[in-house]
């Protein structure tokens, strides 16, 4: 996180602001205010306090709100001290706010759309490059779960590994005997004769990619609990209740990442 934040902060400031030392006393002080300005999550609000931090460490820092929770708008935090410094880290700081806690509302809705279900909500690595352990951080913060961290933690068969391998059932073989003691192996599925084949090779999770819902009630019902089912592609807000009601163990959305619109919160500061 402080490589990030040392690098947006290079980004932003570069040789310096120049606008603040031309109309801000190199001694002014003020206190900032960080509102929320539209319904959603909070999240984000460590990477707020250490970019104040990083650009003047004697910035006093308050937050006013907790993370995880649904707000309508309101004060979010305060932040006190050198006029200038505060207006050095505005923007970096609302900016990681700002794209943190958009993926934090977008989850809590497909969170609150599956209410009442087994289902669970997953994230994908479809993150912005550099920012994937925050992204996916404020997904959990919006009441989801974290898929695989990357290519090293779990095994995921695709379909291009299907196609290099010879099929599903060879790719699931293969994988199960390559993987290390205790690391989840999965193996994408695109209709229920390739589930079938991943069932009998022992895939222990199977990802049933852009299934129809009759499909996947098919398939949960076919499974009988011999393996976790997790439905990928094309989910939405609109359609997610109804692929939930399927009876699948968990529902990947690659949006919460990719396509979360940033929380609109604004920092007004006056001076003391």
């Amino acid at each position: 996180m402080k490589d990030l934040i040392q690098a947006a902060l290079e980004e932003d400031i570069g040789a310096g602001d120049v606008t603040t030392q031309a109309l801000v006393p190199a001694d002014a002080r003020a206190r900032g205010t960080i509102v929320q300005k539209a319904p959603g999550v909070i999240a984000g609000m460590d990477v707020a306090e250490a970019t104040f931090g990083a650009v003047d460490p004697a910035l006093q820092w308050r937050p006013t709100v907790r993370e995880g929770e649904w707000r309508e708008e309101g004060l979010v935090a305060e932040i006190e001290g050198s006029a200038a410094s505060i207006l050095k880290g505005k923007r970096v700081a609302l900016n990681f706010r700002g794209r943190l806690s958009g993926i934090a509302t977008l989850t809590a809705r497909f969170v609150r759309a599956v209410e009442g279900t087994a289902a669970r909500i997953l994230d994908t690595r479809k993150t912005t490059p550099g920012l994937r352990e925050l992204e996916k951080k404020a997904v959990v913060t919006g009441g989801g779960r974290n898929h695989r961290a990357g290519l090293h933690d779990a095994v995921l068969v695709k379909e291009n590994h299907i196609e290099a391998a010879g099929g599903v059932g060879e790719a699931t073989r293969l994988a199960l005997a390559a993987a290390p003691h205790g690391m989840i192996v999965e193996v994408e599925c695109a209709s229920l004769e390739e589930l079938g084949e991943a069932l009998a090779a022992g895939a222990p999770m199977i990802l049933l990619d852009n299934m129809t819902p009759a499909d996947l009630r098919g398939a949960v019902e076919s499974t009988e609990g011999r393996a976790k089912l997790e439905a990928s592609g094309g989910i939405t807000l609109e359609n997610v209740r109804e692929i939930a009601e399927t009876g699948v163990d968990f529902i990947s959305v690659g949006a919460l990442t990719h396509s979360a619109p940033a929380l609109d919160l604004s920092l007004r500061m006056e001076r003391l």
